[in-house]
C-alpha cells in the first residue's frame, strides 16, 4: 500500500511539472484572420531553402475557404480549400484540399502560424510526415508570408 501510494505522489508530481497543453478554441486563427494578399518572401522545401529567384514576384490570396498561388507571371500553381483547426502555442492545424485538375482532392496536412503581417505555413505533400514544427524534411513545403498593403 505505501508503495502504491508513493507512485500516485511521484505520477502527480511529475504531471504538475508538464501540464496539459493550453486550449486555444477561443484565440485559434480563423479564416478572416487569414484574409487577403500577401506575397512570399522566404521558403523551404524537404529541408533546403528555396532560392529568392524561385520564389520572388509569387503572390498567396486567402478567402474565408480557398487559398491561391501565382506565380511572378500571375499563373496559378496552387489552389486549395482549406480548414483551420485550433493548435497549441500560437500554431494552429491546416488542411488543404488541392482543386487543381491535375492533383484534385489530394489533402495536404501543415500548419500555420500568423504574428501580425507574417504567416508561416508548413504542410505535407502527398506520402509526407505532417510536419510538427516549422523546419522542412522530405515531402514538405515552408512559406513565409508577409500581408500586402493592397
Amino acid at each position: 500500500m505505501l508503495c502504491a501510494t508513493i507512485g500516485l505522489n511521484v505520477i502527480s508530481l511529475v504531471l504538475a511539472a508538464f501540464p496539459a497543453p493550453v486550449s486555444r478554441a477561443d484565440d485559434a486563427l480563423k479564416a478572416e484572420d487569414l484574409a487577403g494578399g500577401y506575397e512570399i518572401v522566404s521558403g523551404e522545401k524537404f529541408g533546403v531553402k528555396e532560392p529568392d529567384e524561385r520564389i520572388k514576384g509569387s503572390t498567396v490570396q486567402f478567402t474565408k475557404d480557398r487559398v491561391v498561388v501565382m506565380d511572378k507571371e500571375e499563373k496559378e500553381v496552387y489552389g486549395a480549400t482549406y480548414e483551420l483547426k485550433a493548435g497549441e502555442h500560437g500554431v494552429d492545424k491546416i488542411t488543404l484540399t488541392s482543386k487543381l485538375a491535375a492533383d484534385e482532392n489530394q489533402i495536404a496536412h501543415g500548419l500555420i502560424e500568423k504574428k501580425g503581417d507574417k504567416v508561416r505555413l508548413i504542410y505535407a505533400l502527398p506520402g509526407g510526415e505532417i510536419p510538427r514544427e516549422f523546419k522542412t524534411k522530405d515531402k514538405q513545403l515552408l512559406f513565409v508570408l508577409k500581408k500586402r498593403a493592397d
